[in-house]
Order: structure tokens, then sequence, then C-alpha cells
């Protein structure tokens, strides 16, 4: 599974400390002065929650395929988010550096920050957590494991690297695709009912997709897969 490292290479809650109620003589409204904001408000800002609806499954073997994919889910997303940060401060950092030589020796020392770190985790990961991992990679990135390893080396090294992991049934040019494939929904619902949770910390999607029109196409119409 080394392969898996090279993948990674590129890749309110409102602290209240004040909060005073200021009765105005001629407004009948009350307003609060947040500690840290000059302006009076008539309201807080909140995050936005998500209505997910009631977990059902049509047999005891649809739970049990959900629970695994929970826990491979829960298990390698935080390496994808990772990517996406990996890939974000990377460009940022490549945008300042003007010769060839600072960059490729840039990109070097990442690549070895990654595979000192995470490498051996990545090593553990069964065959289905890897495809997983790929998914996700594109879910935060919004690029292919595949071209994210082709734009930092050569196409010949990613067309390498996408074959090698076809021995062990992984494609790295697989997409997160919830809208044609039932899984990638399923992934994707883990994913917000531990955003919701706590349990991951929330990195908004590269790729856009309504949810809510997935729930319905995948749920409460019962579409056959």
């Amino acid at each position: 599974m080394n392969y898996l490292k090279y993948i990674l290479i590129v890749f309110p809650l409102i602290l209240f400390a004040q909060v005073k109620v200021i009765e105005q003589d001629s407004i009948p409204n009350k307003y609060l002065i947040i500690k840290g904001d000059s302006v009076p408000r008539t309201y807080i800002d909140l995050d936005e929650v998500m209505l997910l609806h009631k977990l059902k499954f049509d047999s005891k073997k649809d739970r049990i395929r959900y629970l695994i994919l929970r826990r491979k889910t829960i298990k390698v997303y935080p390496y994808a988010k990772m990517a996406a940060e990996r890939l974000d401060s990377m460009n940022t950092r490549l945008a300042t550096l003007t010769r060839n030589r600072e960059r490729k020796r840039y990109t070097k020392r990442i690549q070895k920050y990654i595979e000192g770190e995470f490498s051996e985790e990545l090593k553990k990961m069964s065959r289905t957590e890897g495809q997983i991992l790929v998914k996700l990679i594109h879910r935060q990135t919004g690029k292919t494991a595949f071209n994210l390893i082709r734009e930092l080396r050569s196409g010949w090294r990613a067309f390498w690297y996408n074959t090698t992991a076809s021995m062990f049934d992984i494609s790295l040019k697989r997409e997160f695709d919830p809208l044609n494939e039932k899984e990638d929904y399923l992934i994707e619902d883990v994913l917000q009912r531990n955003f919701q949770s706590g349990r991951l910390e929330r990195q908004d999607p590269a790729i856009e997709f309504d949810f809510y029109d997935l729930t319905n196409k995948w749920i409460h119409q019962k579409t056959p897969e």
C-alpha cells in the first residue's frame, strides 16, 4: 500500500464574555451587546444546522454494511481533510517561489514530512479504506488522487501508481459521486452526522452537490440501485 502515501503529498460556538440586555426607552426591542462587537444586535449568529433523516434499513445486512462503512469513513476522513489543507498551503507557498529549484526543494520537503508522519498509518489501511480515502480526497480537493500525483510528479508516475493500485482493486482515478453512487451518498451521510456530533471536524467539499436532493433520491424515492 506504499502508493497511498504519495496521495497525501499534494494533498461558533461564540464565546460570550459579556452579554448585556439594554432596554431602550423609545424602542420596545431588546438588544444584545457582544464583547468585541460595537454594534448592538437583536439576534445572534448561529451555525447552520442540517436536519438529517432518521436512519432506517431494509434489512439487518444493510444495517451492518452501513456500520462498517461508517467506521471506515470516520477512520480515513482526517487524512483526506489533511490532504486538502496541505494542498492549499502548498499551492499558496509555491505561488511565492519563482525558481524551479526552490519549488522542487519545497515539494520534496513536504513529501518527506508527509511520509514521516503518516506513511505507517496509511500502510495499515485495508483495500476498502484505501478506496474510500481516494474518493474523499476528490471530495475535499476537487481533484482525483491520480491527477494530484500527476501535477506534482510525472504523468508516467501517476500511470504507474494507478496500475499498482488496480492490483488491489483500487483506482486512483475514482471520483466522489454521491449523485450516481449510493455508497458515496452513504459516505456523505456518515460525514454529515459526525460533523453534527462533533466527532469529525467539518470541511466543506470542493465539489458541488445538495445533500437534501441526494437524500430525496436515494432514501425517500427509493430509487433502485
